[in-house]
């Protein structure tokens, strides 16, 4: 049983340490960004019906050089809108989602990537693109002067 729990246990674990670190308020994030100097990856996505945004998130989020890389270079942050009843957000989160989407994304285009400075001044967009993680960083990278 001891054995079970400690497997269990580092399970839990390795998954915390891998998760990606999404944020989902906008000022929490210009926050960080501030004091960390890093720029912000907005990702508007339908995580639950748009296929190019599960694509991404499989392909290039979700990716261990991905992960790392942002880690310690960019402030992620999700703006997420679910259709399944059964995913819906809190109406108070999906209000913020949807000032985010009025202000950065107003033709609804999905996944959609807008790389913001600590501001929130846009620096570049982006989509899904079917490439490595090396490269979607490189772009990404490209838009921060």
């Amino acid at each position: 049983m001891k054995k079970i729990i400690l497997s269990f246990a580092a399970i839990v674990f390795s998954i915390t340490v891998s998760a990606q670190e999404w944020q989902t308020d906008f000022e929490t994030a210009k926050q960080i960004s501030s004091e960390e100097n890093r720029p912000i990856i907005l990702v508007f996505q339908g995580s639950d019906w748009c296929a190019p945004c599960i694509k991404l998130d499989r392909e290039i989020w979700s990716a261990d050089e991905f992960k790392a890389y942002a880690k310690e270079n960019f402030v992620m942050l999700q703006a997420d809108f679910p259709r399944k009843k059964i995913n819906a957000l809190p109406d108070e989160q999906q209000q913020k989602n949807n000032q985010l989407a009025e202000k950065y994304n107003k033709q609804g285009y999905f996944p959609f990537v807008v790389v913001l400075d600590k501001e929130g001044n846009v620096l570049g967009e982006t989509g899904y693109e079917k490439t490595s993680p090396k490269t979607y960083i490189e772009k990404l990278k490209s838009f921060v002067k």
